[in-house]
């Protein structure tokens, strides 16, 4: 299989085979669509605003803490809770309220979605109403059981293991006859140590795009079992296999 760029995609071990896969797992923010559009970027700039005017402190601490609280905790969310006491419904309504105009349908991906046999779900540390709106602009929505976002998680982040054991014991799935697409590597160790194949989705031109060197860092790790730049033709490419 391909990476989509006509590239062998990344094995770290023994091939594992999409066969008996039966639960299609996906998370949403720059998994299912690009990182350019710069939707999570939007979402950026409200939680440092919010982080301002929280703790009156400058654009640059903010930025600062946002950053250390969100590779500390899992999401910048969870450091403010536990280090200030927020009220995560408020946060989640203020950091979500952004423009989403820059995605548009992506038939090609709803194709190869629609293409997998059994049931897809949404994995995501956002909140169910940001993962409605997007898979309605991308037109995928119909083809997705359903969503588990950070309140399902009773909001507690990826990567921590409770979220993937309250996930998979929610929706009643076998981690061992399913696959995770994920775009942060560190989100993928807990899924892969519980039996799941694990597949991550990083942007094309990885160098040049906006992220910290950590969030692009873990594609040779042993928990990263496939790795792809265009999830669309990927998919494509497993449905085709199987």
């Amino acid at each position: 299989m391909n990476s989509g760029n006509n590239e062998p995609e990344t094995k770290r071990r023994a091939a594992r085979s999409f066969a008996e896969i039966e639960t299609w797992v996906f998370d949403l923010d720059n998994t299912l669509y690009p990182h350019h559009l710069n939707l999570w970027q939007q979402v950026d700039a409200r939680i440092r605003d919010y982080i301002v005017g929280l703790l009156h402190i400058s654009h640059d601490e903010a930025f600062r803490l946002q950053k250390d609280y969100y590779r500390r905790y899992g999401t910048t969310l969870r450091g403010l809770m536990e280090e200030h006491g927020i009220e995560p419904d408020e946060f989640l309504d203020i950091v979500h309220q952004i423009d989403r105009s820059p995605l548009t349908p992506n038939p090609a991906l709803a194709a190869a979605i629609a293409k997998l046999p059994g049931r897809k779900l949404i994995l995501t540390n956002g909140t169910r109403h940001h993962a409605q709106e997007v898979m309605r602009r991308l037109e995928i929505d119909q083809h997705f059981e359903d969503i588990f976002d950070i309140k399902a998680a009773e909001l507690e982040p990826k990567p921590r293991p409770l979220v993937y054991e309250r996930f998979l014991a929610r929706h009643h799935v076998d981690a061992k006859r399913a696959a995770i697409f994920e775009d942060l590597a560190r989100n993928l160790e807990v899924p892969h140590a519980l039996g799941m194949i694990t597949v991550l989705v990083v942007p094309k031109g990885a160098g040049v795009v906006l992220r910290e060197d950590w969030e692009l860092a873990g594609r040779d790790a042993p928990h990263v079992d496939y790795v792809t730049d265009d999830l669309a033709a990927y998919l494509q490419t497993v449905a085709a296999g199987r």
